[in-house]
Order: C-alpha cells, then sequence, then structure tokens
C-alpha cells in the first residue's frame, strides 16, 4: 500500500513537472532572441546555398539593428530597467532536485541546460546595459576601450556556464530514443544558439563600436529620429556608400552644414546683441559701432574657430579629439581675452577722443595707468586660463611663486622701483602728461608717464625715455605750470652821449607802454582758479604760476653803452603768442628809442692819438 502511494505521488510530481515546464517553454525567451535562434538554426543548416546563407546574414544584420534604434528610442527605461529570470530558475532549480531525487536524469539535464541559458541571456542584458552606459559619459576611444573591458569581464562568467561541453557535444551525436531526450538536445542546441548570439553581440559591437556611439549621440542630442530618416533616404540612393570611404555619411554631411549656418546666424545675433548691451552705458554708448568695429573681427575668427572645432567633433562620432580638444580650448582663451583687451583699449580710445578736456576730472596720466593695469589682469587671467586649459597644475605653479617669491623679488627690484617712482610722481604732481619739462639737460614735452618709464618729446623731434625711479629722484623744471606769466626780459643799450632828459623820457615811455599793451600782465590782469581748496600755506599766485612784475629802469654804466632794463611778463604762456608779444613790444620800443632822439649803441673802441710833438 505505501508503495502504491510512493508511485501514485511521483506520478503527480512528473505531471506537475511536465505542465510547468510545457508553461515554461511556451513563453520562451522574447521574439528577437528566438528570431536569432531560428537564424542560427537555419545556418547549421548543411544543405544551404551562399546566396540563402548570405540573405540569413543580411537578415540577422538587419535585426540588430532594428534591435539598436529600437533600445536607443527607449533608452532610458531600458537602462533603468534588465530583464532578469529569477523566476523561471527558482522553478526549474526546484523541478531539478525534484528529478534528481527520483532518479529522471534527462530531466535534470535538460533543466539545468535551461537554467544556463537563462544565465547566458542575463550576463548578455548585463553587458550589453553596462556596454550603453559607457556610451554615454565616455570619448569614442575611451568607449571603445571600456567596451572590450566588459567583453571580457562578460566573457569569464560566460565560461564557466559551458563547463560540460564535451558531455553535450556526445549527447548531441546520439539519435533521441525518448521526447524526453530529444527535449535536452533541443535545449543544448538552444544554449549553443544562444553562445553564438552572444559571439554575434560582441562581432556587432566590435565592428560598429561608432556607428552605435554616433547614434547613441543622436539620442542625446534628441535627433535621432531625424537622422535615421536621412540615413533611410541615403541608403535608399547608395549616398551613404560614395561618402563612407571619406568618413562621412549624409547625416555628418547635414548637421556640418546646419552648424556653419547656425554659426553664422549666431555672430550676427551675437554683435547686434552686443551693440545693445553697448548703447545701454552712459558713456560709452554713443560710440557703440566704433566699440564694435574694433571687436566685430576677433568675434569672427572665434566663431570661425567654433565652426572648425564643431565640425571635427561631428565628424570624429561626436566625440572630442584629446590632443585637438586642449589645442582648441587654448585657442578659445586667446581670442577671449583678446576681444576683452581689443574692447577694453576701444573704450578708453573713444572715451578719450570724444572727452572734452575743459571739463576733464581726471589726469589723463591717471587714465593711461588704469588702463594699462586693466590690461595687465585682462593678459595675466587669460595665461592663466590658457595653463588651466594646457593641463597644467595651478595650484603647483602658485604654490611655487610663493617659494620662490623672493628671488622673483629681486629679479624684478628695477621694475618695482620703477612702478613706486610712477607713484610718486602721481602722487607729488610735479609734473602730468603734455607738460613742457627739462631734466638733467633734457627738455621736451611729456609724450606719457607709463608703468616703468616716462617719455619725453624732445623740440627737435627726439623721443626720450627716462625711467620713472630715475626721474623721481632728479630735479624737474615744470615750464608748463603757469596760468599768466611768460618772461620777458631784456636791455636795450643807448650811446653815452644820449640827453639825460631823452633819457628819462625814454624810461617812462616804455613803462607807460607795456602798462597799456593788452597782452602785458599787470596787477590788473585777472585769472582763473580752477584748482581745488586746500589748506596748505603757500602762496596762491606761486602756487598756480602767476607772475605780473613790470619793472622797466635805468640800469648799468656798461663799457660802450647805458643800459635799461625792461622786465615783464606776457599774459599768455604759450611760445607762439609769447614770441608774437615780445615782437610787437621790441617794435614800439625802438619807436620810442626814434622818437626821443636817441641812439642805439653797440661796442665801440675809442683811441687816443696824441698830438704830434708831444713826447710819450
Amino acid at each position: 500500500m505505501k508503495s502504491q502511494r510512493m508511485k501514485l505521488f511521483k506520478a503527480v510530481v512528473l505531471l506537475a513537472a511536465l505542465l510547468s515546464t510545457t508553461l515554461l517553454y511556451a513563453e520562451k525567451y522574447n521574439a528577437w532572441i528566438d528570431n536569432q535562434i531560428q537564424l542560427i538554426k537555419q545556418t547549421n543548416d548543411h544543405n544551404l546555398t551562399q546566396k540563402e546563407l548570405t540573405k540569413i546574414f543580411d537578415e540577422r544584420d538587419k535585426l540588430y539593428m532594428q534591435a539598436l534604434r529600437s533600445i536607443l528610442l527607449k533608452k532610458a527605461g531600458l537602462l533603468q530597467y534588465i530583464k532578469h529570470y529569477d523566476n523561471e530558475i527558482y522553478r526549474l532549480e526546484k523541478m531539478i532536485k525534484v528529478n534528481r531525487r527520483y532518479g529522471n536524469k534527462e530531466a535534470v539535464l535538460r533543466d539545468e541546460v535551461q537554467v544556463k541559458s537563462y544565465k547566458l541571456l542575463e550576463i548578455q542584458n548585463r553587458m550589453v546595459q553596462r556596454i550603453f552606459k559607457a556610451l554615454d559619459s565616455m570619448s569614442v576611444s575611451a568607449f571603445e576601450k571600456e567596451m572590450y573591458k566588459i567583453f571580457s569581464e562578460s566573457q569569464l562568467e560566460i565560461n564557466k556556464l559551458d563547463n560540460q561541453n564535451k558531455r553535450y557535444r556526445d549527447i548531441l551525436n546520439k539519435k533521441p530514443k525518448s521526447r524526453l531526450e530529444k527535449k535536452v538536445q533541443e535545449n543544448i542546441k538552444e544554449f549553443y544558439a544562444l553562445m553564438e548570439i552572444n559571439v554575434d553581440i560582441l562581432r556587432y559591437f566590435s565592428e560598429n563600436a561608432r556607428h552605435v556611439y554616433r547614434l547613441n549621440q543622436y539620442t542625446q542630442y534628441y535627433i535621432l529620429k531625424p537622422a535615421l530618416y536621412v540615413d533611410g533616404f541615403a541608403d535608399k540612393w547608395h549616398i551613404n556608400d560614395v561618402l563612407k570611404p571619406y568618413g562621412l555619411s549624409a547625416v555628418k554631411v547635414v548637421l556640418i552644414l546646419l552648424v556653419t549656418v547656425l554659426i553664422f546666424l549666431i555672430r550676427t545675433v551675437l554683435i547686434g546683441l552686443i551693440e545693445r548691451l553697448i548703447l545701454k552705458f552712459k558713456y560709452v554708448g554713443h560710440y557703440a559701432k566704433e566699440i564694435i568695429a574694433d571687436i566685430k573681427s576677433p568675434i569672427s575668427l572665434l566663431l570661425v574657430l567654433i565652426n572648425i572645432e564643431l565640425i571635427l567633433f561631428i565628424y570624429n562620432d561626436f566625440s572630442t579629439y584629446v590632443s585637438l580638444g586642449k589645442f582648441f580650448n587654448i585657442l578659445h582663451t586667446f581670442f577671449v581675452t583678446f576681444i576683452a583687451y581689443r574692447m577694453l583699449n576701444s573704450i578708453a580710445r573713444v572715451r578719450l577722443e570724444h572727452l572734452d578736456q575743459s571739463n576733464k576730472h581726471i589726469k589723463s596720466e591717471l587714465f593711461n595707468l588704469t588702463v594699462k593695469i586693466l590690461n595687465f589682469l585682462v593678459v595675466l587671467v587669460g595665461m592663466l586660463f590658457a595653463l588651466h586649459f594646457a593641463g597644467v597644475n595651478l595650484t603647483a605653479v602658485l604654490s611655487g611663486l610663493g617659494i620662490g617669491g623672493f628671488a622673483v623679488a629681486l629679479a624684478a627690484r628695477e621694475s618695482l622701483s620703477n612702478f613706486f617712482g610712477t607713484i610718486s610722481i602721481l602722487m607729488s604732481e610735479i609734473f602730468s602728461q603734455g607738460d613742457w619739462i627739462e631734466v638733467d639737460g633734457k627738455e621736451g614735452n611729456v609724450v606719457e608717464i607709463g608703468l616703468r618709464v616716462t617719455t619725453i618729446r624732445t623740440f627737435d623731434n627726439a623721443l626720450i625715455a627716462i625711467p620713472n625711479a630715475t626721474l623721481a629722484n632728479k630735479e624737474v623744471k615744470n615750464w608748463s605750470r603757469r596760468i599768466v606769466g611768460r618772461r620777458i626780459k631784456m636791455k636795450i643799450s643807448v650811446t653815452y652821449d644820449s640827453p639825460r632828459e631823452a633819457l628819462q623820457n625814454t624810461v617812462a615811455q616804455i613803462r607807460q607802454m607795456l602798462h597799456d599793451h593788452p597782452d602785458i600782465a599787470t596787477e590788473r590782469t585777472m585769472y582763473e582758479d580752477r584748482s581745488k581748496k586746500s589748506a596748505k600755506l603757500v602762496s596762491k599766485e606761486d602756487e598756480l604760476g602767476v607772475k605780473r612784475t613790470l619793472m622797466v629802469y635805468l640800469d648799468e654804466f656798461a663799457d660802450s653803452s647805458i643800459d635799461i632794463l625792461v622786465y615783464t611778463f606776457t599774459k599768455s604762456t604759450v611760445w607762439s603768442e609769447w614770441l608774437k608779444v615780445k615782437e610787437d613790444v621790441m617794435y614800439q620800443i625802438m619807436e620810442i628809442v626814434e622818437v626821443n632822439g636817441l641812439k642805439f649803441a653797440f661796442p665801440t673802441i675809442t683811441l687816443d692819438q696824441p698830438e704830434e710833438g708831444t713826447k710819450g
């Protein structure tokens, strides 16, 4: 009775196992895997012709392409979800235990092979998922390296599954005696078919790595569907076959043309935006067109450079060349720095050109010095960015500057002393840009007070550069720091036979003529004080440079003349105007001398000869 119950239980278990197995095999894998298995079974048919095999391989590649496009179109969802066969494997392992307990070796083998097939598919799914994840964060060359690494790691897992190769081959070589043995052979064939599919997947990714990378990039830029449409059209007319030897495709050509047109439009819009931005500034808004004219060329060159980089980026399957990437970054930095430098100097130039000198509240040399410092900062920042993009460790460089600061300070001692000399000159206000000064016998107009040297244009049109450290410690004679009064000093020599009354009249008339002259400074001459009030206890007239002295006196009994001293100042300090006034004064003095019957003296020698017969 007990043995009958055991037989009945065994029959029920076997029936349940059969039903469960039937349900499992009814679903099988997925449509794509099933199609691939069927194609592999067809290729294993030795009666196929070469034409039929080619057709099967084309169909297989078509299925791969369809699967790839399907994955990419739904990539976000597929990467978050991976197909697992845990339930199927769990049920099969339960059945394996039962069948092993009752000695059903063929059933155990059948289910073990099926478990391996499910595990193989899981390994493949994980491998594909890792490959597609690697696509998003790497260049095409880095992706290829990572892909082969994933292949090798996955293959190690798969090799562990294929640990009974000889046994399986022996089973396949036998003629099945029962339906169960036939099912075992079918499962083994499917397992090897899945192994072949795995090899095909590796081959497909290896041969089409760049194509897969490119399609994934289309997905990231949301142009996959249009790109597939263009590719389909190009394949229909065999356009891609013509372009492929040159590393191009119809999609690449279309994208390159679109990017070029877009860059051209951006250039027009960008220049317009910059012009509108400049117009909003109060002091330089009126000169927006002049500023834009100065920076238009470098902006255009920068955009051309960006266009070339994008073309190479598209040509290289949306991947940046590492070495070229650094090179382009350095060039971008150079052009951006140049644009900033050009704009800064353009604004400074147009501001100075249109600035009303009479209403200028800032010294020219301070303005120039500020512009130079800003230029230095712009160039310095540009150099730091260029070094960063070149791969230089800026932290180490700055730390090195701290260590070598003392040596740098010693090497730059002269430059530092000249810089502080500049500060001293600007703060002391001894002279300014445009002033006529005299230093160590060198005389001329100050062209510019620079960071290191002050340049002077001499009256014979030579340019002299004097270090500011030297200039700050020298005696400087400034002929331009005067508002009223450029001196006229002369001696009028008349002969000794001039009558006393005539001399008195001449002196008095010259004094009166100068006093009444409209261009000669007198006590009545007024001047405008534009200087700020200060608490310094100094003579205002001496500080501003006001001289109104007028003196005409009989001065000296010289060797061959009686000299009249004329000492006065013109109102104007301008050299040409001073010469004109001086000339007019001399003509009037000549007239006064002539009217009074006097004669201008010149050096004479009187010889006294003794009378004849007189003893010497």
